[in-house]
This record gives C-alpha cells, structure tokens and sequence, in this order.
C-alpha cells in the first residue's frame, strides 16, 4: 500500500490502472489497483496504491487468526443491529456526543459503536 499524489487536475482514481493479459507471451499474474476511501475517517490520505498478486497461504490460520476473524463477524454483526435499534438510537447518541470530545474519544459513530460492541464481545468472551 502506497499514498498516492496525483497529477494536477487528477483528485483521484479508482479501479484497475493495470490488469494481467490473456496473451501467454505479456500474461503476468499481478493487478496494479487505484483506490480512492470515501468511509469517513480523520486521515487526511485518501488515495492509494496497490499491486496485488496471486498468493497461496503456505500455512493453516492460527488459533489467534481464528479467535480474530470469529471477533469481527461477531462485532460486525453487533454493531449492524445496534445502529438500527430504535431502543438505542438515542442513548447512544447522547453517550457518544459527551466522549466526543475527550482524550482517546471516537470521532465518529461508527467507531464508537465498534467500540461499544467490541468491549462487550471481550468482556462476554473474558467471563465465558
């Protein structure tokens, strides 16, 4: 992954810039992509980069990987049925506004709702 600065008049790119040929002779299995985030975040470096390629895992996934993947489905899912439940909307609005602007608060409600959930997805796994 790369930051991107395009030419002037260029704010930004997204797809493939380059992709592998059908042709035997000039085929290579890379793909060189332009992307251009518009999630909301406080990065300012939206732009990126990447040449991406073929690869095989060499190894199985860990217990860790497992445990980590099994953690974001499960917040993932959390959060989806958090922010359209109506006994909530509110409550996390106003909890959400006053740690807004404290030290290590979110800035958005989609990061502090990941927050939320993933605390009481560790705090149900700690116990469990």
């Amino acid at each position: 992954m790369a930051h991107v600065e395009w030419s002037a008049g260029i704010d930004s790119v997204s797809g493939a810039l380059s992709k592998p040929g059908s042709s035997p002779q000039h085929s290579c299995a890379k793909m060189l992509l332009g992307t251009h985030r518009i999630a909301a975040t406080e990065n300012p470096n939206c732009n990126r980069v990447y040449l991406r390629k073929k690869v095989k895992r060499s190894t199985a996934l860990t217990s860790n990987e497992l445990d980590a993947r099994a953690r974001f489905s499960a917040v993932s899912a959390a959060v989806k049925a958090r922010k359209s439940d109506l006994m909530k909307i509110t409550q996390d609005q106003i909890a959400f506004k006053e740690q807004k602007d404290t030290a290590g608060g979110k800035r958005t409600m989609k990061s502090y709702l990941w927050k939320i959930c993933g605390d009481e997805y560790d705090l149900a796994h700690l116990q469990g």
